[in-house]
């Protein structure tokens, strides 16, 4: 009997986790789309590349997705049951709530665990494929595809524009500059009446067929005059083969995104952030170092015999207004010369504090997560269980609340973390800590059946506080 009721409550929380955790990998994904439409558009993407870069970053939404759907669906089923009044008879069974949500735990459990696997081990190859995949995208140029009366710059060296374009392909008043030589300007130019264009057998090249035409081209200056000869000429047809490999997608090698925080597991992270930790305290010995040798006064002994440095200069009374001059000088350019080091110091420290910080931070990131799972769990079930609404309506108020509140913490101490203003632990962990005793009060409410959302029993009790209040300030009669 119990294993039919475990599999009916995992069978309810199950369907609408799907759904949610669907919904909510959509809209993130939707937020990547309008943040990279502009580099994505006009640049004719086989839809395969498109279909793969939507792939991996649908793959890097999947952990902060998952706690999100959680919350959702644990105020959704339990709230369904309560609504269906199939609550009250398990606990009238002597059945309490954390017995019933027993499955719901274990369950929800698995599923943390698998999203520490999937942030530690796939998540890091999806990250270093979409990464690499985007960076590539982003620096295709655009399809060729010439507008009326615009000059296309896509093909290097050349500058084309069409004043018109028919149905067919067949340009109209077309002018091509060409400009391969480096610094040299407009100084061939072609033009012709009309031209057609279409792909070579290989697609690496454009023949451009222009007809009735004429071409200018300045060559560069005679020797003997300095003068700039020209030659015109004139075609009744001509062929262009532009070269089209630069609008090509060329994959980018991915060894040079893999030491990223972002493509590490947590042995990699550590890994690394020990080694960056080890180099800059070496780096920042050999800048007191490098300090340290610009005063002579904080030298060592045997610097200064090197040096030559032991050696005292006549005092001020014994120099000429000259020597005094060179002095003064040459002290403020060494003071000058050690402002700047110690401004590209402090620049060079906090840079490397950092790249160490977020390292850290990526290794927090993937415990909190999981761990953000089952918390949300404890939010979610137990205020599904008060409030007794199912469906997408309350429940996805609330879950928007708290999910809102996780993430802007979240993202503000991740900042401070970055900063420097907090280390990883426990800026990292600050949200969790914050809902963590929502949840319990929660779990704690909904096991007692205490009233959470009923005006008239927090009225009752703020009368009890006024009247012993009252009690407290009134004065005995007087005898």
């Amino acid at each position: 009997m119990m294993r039919r009721l475990h599999r009916m409550i995992i069978g309810a929380f199950v369907g609408p986790l799907i759904v949610t955790f669907v919904i909510v990998l959509f809209i993130l994904v939707m937020q990547f789309l309008w943040k990279y439409v502009d580099d994505l558009m006009g640049k004719g993407l086989e839809w395969y590349v498109l279909l793969e870069l939507m792939t991996y970053a649908t793959a890097s939404f999947v952990p902060l997705a998952l706690p999100l759907a959680i919350l959702l669906a644990s105020i959704m089923t339990l709230g369904g049951l309560g609504e269906n009044s199939e609550l009250v008879p398990m606990r009238s069974a002597g059945m309490g709530l954390l017995r019933i949500l027993s499955p719901l735990v274990v369950f929800v459990s698995g599923l943390a665990v698998a999203s520490y696997y999937f942030s530690n081990n796939i998540l890091p190859v999806a990250n270093l494929r979409f990464h690499s995949l985007l960076w590539d995208v982003t620096r295709k140029k655009p399809a060729l595809n010439l507008q009326p009366g615009i000059f296309y710059n896509g093909i290097d060296g050349f500058s084309i524009r069409a004043m018109q374009k028919d149905e067919d392909g067949t340009l109209h008043d077309v002018i091509i500059y060409d400009h391969r030589t480096p610094l040299q300007g407009n100084r061939t130019v072609v033009r012709a009446r009309k031209g057609t264009m279409q792909r070579s057998v290989a697609g690496d090249m454009l023949l451009l067929i222009l007809e009735d035409g004429h071409f200018y081209d300045e060559r560069s200056p005679t020797k003997d005059n300095g003068k700039y000869p020209m030659v015109r000429g004139t075609f009744q047809k001509d062929e262009i083969r532009l070269d089209l490999s630069s609008l090509g997608l060329d994959r980018t090698d991915r060894d040079l995104f893999k030491d990223h925080y972002k493509m590490l597991s947590s042995a990699q992270l550590v890994l690394i952030r020990d080694s960056l930790v080890q180099h800059f305290e070496e780096r920042n010995a050999e800048q007191r170092q490098q300090l340290a040798n610009r005063f002579a006064i904080l030298r060592d002994a045997r610097d200064l015999r090197t040096t030559g440095g032991d050696t005292l200069a006549p005092p001020p009374s014994e120099q000429s207004p000259e020597q005094i001059r060179n002095n003064h000088d040459a002290a403020m350019n060494l003071v000058r010369n050690n402002l700047s080091l110690l401004d590209q110091t402090i620049m060079e420290r906090r840079g490397r504090t950092e790249q160490i910080a977020r390292f850290g931070i990526e290794w927090h990131r993937k415990r909190m997560l999981a761990v953000a799972c089952l918390i949300f769990f404890f939010i979610g079930a137990p205020l599904g269980a008060i409030i007794r609404r199912g469906g997408m309506g309350l429940p996805v108020v609330f879950a928007i609340i708290f999910f809102l509140i996780f993430h802007i913490i979240s993202f503000s101490t991740e900042k401070l973390v970055i900063s420097g203003v907090f280390g990883p632990w426990p800026g990292m962990w600050i949200s969790s800590l914050v809902l963590f005793p929502i949840a319990i009060l929660l779990t704690w409410k909904a096991t007692t059946d205490s009233p959470l959302f009923d005006a008239d029993a927090y009225y009752r009790g703020w009368e009890r506080i006024r009247s012993i209040l009252r009690r407290g300030h009134a004065h005995p009669a007087a005898m």
